[in-house]
């Protein structure tokens, strides 16, 4: 790829990020009752203008990569669908709101539910503009873009800026439409919210689908 900002897919190894892409740890906000309602993030880390960031989930320095991808003959295949996104998107009628669900995506990051209700049920009560302007702002939190949503058809995401946030014992939140490039070559189709694995477990590389939960992964 070009000297543009942009990440790439490692073959069994890390993301390499080139363009001076900020990276900052980020971390969720959560309400009284423990569930996440925002973000908050630190300061940016140090970083040269191309950097490596850990993808195997072994790295002794992460969030970058040490090589210890090498060493563990780290298994790095990108197992995520490839085909169109709009193949795959299920869409979700509110009043004056359309939901758009991509499940492959979800990361169980829980920002659209709470223990009173969640987006499918919001989603049936949009004709109230508080619960309109509730799940909007699940919608755009969700990290990993598993949910969106679209006004009068047309898709409506929020201005985030073009950073890479770790989060802790989680994925990489990848923000304001980075390209990213498979291994083989070609280009993953460019979203606002991605969340890429760094545990090195995930069944849908090189995206996030929790599985840093199931192992206990730290860093």
């Amino acid at each position: 790829m070009s000297s543009d900002q942009h990440i790439e897919v490692l073959a069994h190894g890390p993301y390499q990020v080139a363009g001076d892409i900020p990276l900052r740890v980020k971390r969720p906000v959560k309400s009284e009752l423990g569930r996440p309602t925002a973000w908050e993030s630190d300061e940016p880390l140090e970083h040269r203008p191309s950097y490596l960031l850990c993808r195997c989930g072994a790295s002794d320095n992460k969030p970058f990569c040490d090589g210890s991808h090498a060493f563990d003959r780290f298994d790095g295949t990108e197992t995520a669908d490839s085909s169109p996104l709009e193949s795959r998107v299920e869409l979700h009628a509110g009043d004056g709101i359309t939901v758009r669900k991509y499940g492959e995506f979800c990361e169980h990051a829980g920002f659209c539910a709470n223990y009173g209700t969640n987006w499918f049920e919001m989603t049936a009560k949009t004709s109230d503009p508080k619960v309109r302007r509730r799940l909007i702002s699940m919608i755009e939190n969700c990290p990993s873009g598993a949910l969106a949503y679209e006004v009068d058809g047309e898709l409506v995401e929020p201005p985030l800026p073009k950073e890479i946030g770790v989060v802790p014992n989680g994925p990489l939140f990848v923000s304001g439409y980075i390209p990213i490039q498979r291994s083989d070559g070609e280009p993953v189709e460019i979203r606002n919210r991605v969340t890429l694995c760094r545990c090195g477990q995930s069944a849908n590389k090189p995206f996030c689908d929790d599985s840093h939960s199931d192992v206990g992964f730290r860093g």
